[in-house]
């Protein structure tokens, strides 16, 4: 059973407050996924992380999504790239006190892009990881990008490639299930609106395509600084995502309540779920 999981960078870290890790948090969740592994040998996870309040902050402020040409928007590449590996180091730090096998794979090595869409990456890499027994984890981070210069490729961007060719560098694909994407964040799961700016939003319990092109016009925004899109742009990946992978589910959840992500890691009826967040499904 292959799970792909992202903590979002609004879950470990404060994107209101340019560095600010939520140690307490990220430590919590290594507890959790621990568990989760070793309760379950099957079990095989890729995990994600985003870059919060560390990347984001000065990627907005040299426009590093937009691209790179100058001397002074290469220095913010360079700076970006610094601060997402550095807060994805933090999550491993923690992931190894509690006994798991995580390796931080840079995606900025091998990520390549062409105006803004991803091309080519560390597929093989993550791929040989998982056959070693190992817990691959990557984050968002720039990219070379052969229109742009330079880009940022998100978590969800990421896992979208790995998606589409994983299969290709894994000895028996059929053994290597995709069942879920757990992506955990600060919300419960997807509402009518921005529930942090209006109280009585709505949350959806369950999501299918169709369903959601009927309620995205009260999507919102990321809280905090996002240059990667927010939730609009989330939602719209998992839509691609379970159109082109049928038997894909997404749960999308909060991190910040005790022990959720290790439960949706764990049940073999994750739909039960429903009730701690929104499940997207394709039908």
């Amino acid at each position: 059973m292959l799970i792909l999981l992202k903590l979002g960078g609004s879950l470990i870290t404060d994107k209101q407050i340019p560095e600010s890790a939520r140690h307490d948090v990220i430590k919590r969740l290594a507890a959790e996924i621990a568990q989760a592994l070793r309760e379950n040998s099957k079990l095989k996870l890729i995990l994600g992380n985003g870059a919060g309040s560390f990347g984001h902050v000065p990627a907005k402020q040299y426009g590093t999504r937009r691209g790179a040409r100058t001397s002074e928007e290469w220095s913010g590449f360079a700076q970006v790239a610094d601060a997402a590996a550095r807060l994805s180091r933090l999550v491993a730090a923690a992931l190894l006190e509690e006994g798991v096998p995580v390796w931080t794979i840079q995606p900025s090595a091998s990520l390549r892009c062409t105006d803004g869409v991803v091309v080519d990456g560390p597929v093989e890499t993550v791929a040989l990881a998982l056959q070693r027994g190992l817990v691959p984890l990557v984050h968002g981070d720039v990219a070379l990008d052969s229109v742009r210069g330079a880009t940022i490729a998100s978590t969800e961007e990421i896992f979208e490639l790995l998606m589409a060719q994983i299969g290709d560098y894994l000895p028996n694909e059929s053994t290597w299930r995709l069942e879920r994407m757990v992506l955990a964040g600060e919300v419960d799961g997807i509402y009518s609106e921005d529930p942090l700016r209006n109280p009585t939003a709505t949350r959806f319990n369950s999501l299918t395509p169709a369903r959601i092109t009927q309620i995205q016009k009260g999507l919102a925004g990321s809280h905090g600084v996002d240059v990667t899109g927010g939730m609009v742009a989330k939602v719209d990946q998992s839509v691609s995502f379970v159109e082109k992978y049928p038997g894909l589910a997404i749960f999308v959840c909060s991190g910040l309540t005790p022990g959720l992500v290790g439960q949706a890691l764990q049940m073999n009826e994750p739909s039960k779920l429903t009730q701690d967040g929104t499940w997207i499904h394709a039908a």
